[in-house]
């Protein structure tokens, strides 16, 4: 497998997991929004922590693929 296929599978698994964790952290914001005021502190606490996670780490990944995308250019 060349280098640039390689790329280009990386680039692929990266957006799917990106995919994921996009629709779980508006889930948990729908969640948060709606619950917020019914569900026990700790719930929500944790959730808006999960929050924090998630876009952290889609922000990371989203990084990770426009470094992989600019690698291209040089493949």
């Amino acid at each position: 497998m060349s280098k640039v296929d390689k790329a280009k599978e990386q680039i692929a698994y990266l957006k799917f997991w990106l995919g994921v964790m996009v629709v779980t952290d508006i889930s948990l914001v729908g969640w948060v929004v709606s619950s917020a005021g019914s569900a026990p502190a700790h719930q929500v606490l944790g959730a808006l922590v999960a929050v924090v996670v998630i876009t952290a780490a889609g922000f990371a990944v989203h990084c990770r693929i426009e470094r992989l995308i600019d690698g291209l250019e040089d493949m």
